[in-house]
């Protein structure tokens, strides 16, 4: 391109550049010929179906939405959300994430989303208790036959810090009981594991004199992973994970973020996510 192009783009305003992208991908789509489409259908990995069947999933996804606990809201999420909604407070690439001509992106984590609406909602609440079922869409190629979209359904806890990791813990204490219910109603032929790490001294107290005591024994064991490396630097204070046969594969994850501190401007504030592939689930009998 002619020099000074760069720059004369990023010096347009931001309806102006939004009016040149826009008509620049209807100059191209009126030159799109049906069997360009057909081809685009079969080979571009972020148009092709899920190959999960719908029927299943649904049933899936309805015993979730039925073991979830009354005070958990349930937000219907839009298929996009702002530009930048999740470089803006978690360490990941934009190259990562599907981004659209209008200021927007296609929706990669369905945690970040609602952490931005539980932060709207902390404005008028105690505390704010979400929780979506979302198919995301991610740039990032996981290799031979793995989908670039699948649904997760996701959680996001925020309250104010009360001192000495007692918020933590309830917010942990809430997750864990959350998806060992899941785990044990769905997949209790398939050994299923919680998994926690603790990133903080004074949570892993919380968690040996609080958490632990409170879960009590269950059909779903916690074990403690402190080996854990994934997630160093997104997560902090704790880290969980959700398996299955033993620990060897991994359905879900979660942990304490700086989210809703970072998007209200307050260091007091705790926010807790954790997510699981409902796509890796075997539907109920």
């Amino acid at each position: 391109m002619p020099a000074g192009t760069r720059a004369a783009l990023a010096a347009l305003t931001p309806a102006d550049l939004r009016t040149l992208l826009l008509t620049v991908a209807r100059d191209r789509a009126t030159t799109v010929r049906p069997a360009q489409v057909l081809r685009r259908w079969r080979e571009d990995r972020f148009v092709r179906p899920a190959t999960t069947d719908p029927r299943a999933l649904s049933r899936v996804e309805g015993r979730i939405w039925a073991l979830l606990p009354d005070d958990v809201q349930g937000v219907e999420l839009s298929p996009v959300a702002p530009l930048g909604t999740c470089v803006a407070v978690a360490p990941v690439s934009q190259h990562r994430i599907v981004s659209t001509v209008r200021a927007t992106e296609v929706v990669s984590d369905p945690t970040n989303a609602l952490a931005v609406e539980a932060a709207a909602r902390r404005r008028h609440a105690d505390e704010v208790h979400l929780a979506a079922v979302h198919r995301v869409l991610r740039a990032q190629d996981f290799g031979p036959g793995r989908s670039a979209h699948f649904r997760l359904c996701a959680l996001v806890s925020t309250a104010r810090d009360t001192g000495s990791g007692r918020t933590e813990a309830r917010l942990l204490t809430r997750h864990l009981r959350f998806w060992r219910t899941v785990l044990a109603d769905l997949t209790p032929a398939a050994a299923p594991r919680l998994h926690v790490t603790a990133l903080d001294p004074v949570v892993a107290e919380r968690l040996a004199d609080t958490v632990r005591p409170a879960l009590g024994p269950g059909p779903v064991p916690l074990h403690d992973e402190p080996r854990r490396q994934h997630g160093h630097g997104y997560y902090r204070g704790a880290a969980l994970r959700l398996t299955l046969a033993d620990g060897e594969d991994e359905v879900g994850d979660g942990g304490f973020t700086d989210w809703t501190s970072r998007l209200l401007g307050d260091a007091k504030e705790r926010c807790l996510v954790s997510c699981l592939a409902t796509e890796r689930l075997p539907p109920p009998g």
